[in-house]
């Protein structure tokens, strides 16, 4: 018997003239994806990518891997079987066999996108779903709260039987590539890579920036926003990370600034350190974790501060979220575990005590006027390493 893997998209649907395009980028995602892992041959219809992988063993492993694609909606396994009830009845039984066991309930449910198919699609419920009643006695059926969903699917290329409770839910959103590219400021935090995650659903492409304040920040914090880059990268491909060394300018903040001020500054250049490097990349936008008032550098003041010192548009996707809901966010893309060992980042470097919640961009900027800002950037732009990071597993 032969198993094929379904994944369906849905947001391409809605793409007009343009989805053609959309479904190659789609389809090319997938194969980068795939190209590690199983010899494999896919086609394209009626909103489904129709994989067939070589391996049976890798079958498992693909779906994995699908499942962490955007614009993918849902993927699940099916038995293959040729357009004829007989041959989809013969099918259904051998598939389900193991499922089907004593004391179970079970439902048919069909689709005929063939219209050249003989039987519409409440027959062949009744044909399948008789057929298996009668197969397996021990087996009721129950059409309003049943253990096994059976699925039947008549489209052009064939006919899928596969069980509604094996679907796996996908990213969804839209192909990465489809949406230009931004920059994420990526700390070693829970927040930023659930934002760089967010963004990235959109079908935009990501690179990362990193600040990183050796002594004071170990190896292992480097390391770990590395992992962190990887984890990400499952989702989007390879990610260019840019590793600025930042322990010049917090010196230099810490001697010269008050200390209700350093984070504000210190915020401020990482911003214009972030633009210039995106620039340089071509990427549009830049991509950062706040929420409203999670931490003092957080209020609507202080972004203000820190915002207005880049031209370019500036994309917070956790923006009115609770912590909560980004620590879920960031269990459900495997971040979670990586984001919380205790590796100090440059953020917690030199941290006051009694941080302004309210600053005045006047008194900021007065005080940033003791320090020579651009000598500080080029000099850390000068220091940036540039790390190419593939997906985790790879």
């Amino acid at each position: 018997m032969k198993e094929i893997i379904l994944a369906k998209y849905g947001e391409i649907i809605l793409k007009g003239g343009n989805r053609v395009k959309f479904e190659n980028i789609l389809l090319n995602n997938i194969r980068n994806s795939l190209k590690n892992v199983a010899e494999f041959n896919m086609r394209l219809a009626q909103a489904t990518v129709y994989i067939d992988v070589s391996d049976s063993e890798k079958i498992d492993l693909v779906v994995e891997r699908l499942s962490k694609i955007f614009g993918l909606v849902a993927i699940t396994k099916a038995a293959v079987a040729n357009k004829d009830i007989e041959d989809i009845k013969r099918v259904a039984k051998e598939y389900l066999e193991p499922d089907f066991r004593d004391g179970l309930s079970f439902k048919v449910e069909a689709k005929r996108s063939d219209k050249q198919f003989p039987l519409k699609s409440p027959e062949i419920c009744f044909e399948v779903g008789g057929f298996l009643d009668d197969e397996y006695p021990n087996v009721r059926v129950d059409v309003h709260n049943p253990d096994i969903n059976v699925r039947v699917e008549v489209r052009d290329f064939g006919a899928y039987v596969y069980r509604m409770e094996n679907k796996i839910q996908g990213q969804g959103g839209m192909p990465i590539g489809t949406g230009s590219k931004a920059t994420l400021l990526l700390s070693g935090g829970i927040d930023s890579p659930v934002a760089g995650h967010m963004i990235s659903k959109r079908g935009v492409t990501i690179d990362a920036v990193n600040f990183f304040s050796f002594p004071y920040t170990s190896e292992r914090a480097k390391e770990k926003v590395i992992e962190l880059a990887s984890i990400l990268a499952q989702y989007t491909s390879k990610i260019n990370l840019y590793i600025v060394p930042f322990t010049e300018i917090q010196l230099q903040i810490r001697d010269n600034c008050p200390e209700e001020h350093m984070t504000l500054i210190m915020r401020r250049f990482m911003m214009r350190i972030s633009e210039r490097i995106a620039r340089r990349n071509k990427s549009l936008a830049l991509v950062t974790g706040e929420s409203v008032g999670q931490v003092a550098s957080q209020t609507l003041a202080a972004l203000d501060v820190t915002n207005s010192v880049v031209d370019m548009p500036i994309l917070q996707p956790l923006i009115g979220m609770d912590k909560n809901e980004i620590i879920e966010r960031s269990r459900e893309i495997g971040a979670f575990e990586t984001s919380i060992l205790p590796y100090e980042d440059c953020c917690t470097v030199f941290t006051p005590k009694h941080p302004t919640t309210n600053p005045q961009r006047a008194n900021i900027e007065r005080t940033e006027s003791r320090l020579d800002v651009e000598a500080l950037i080029d000099k850390a732009l000068e220091g940036v390493e540039r790390i190419e990071v593939f997906p985790k597993g790879n």
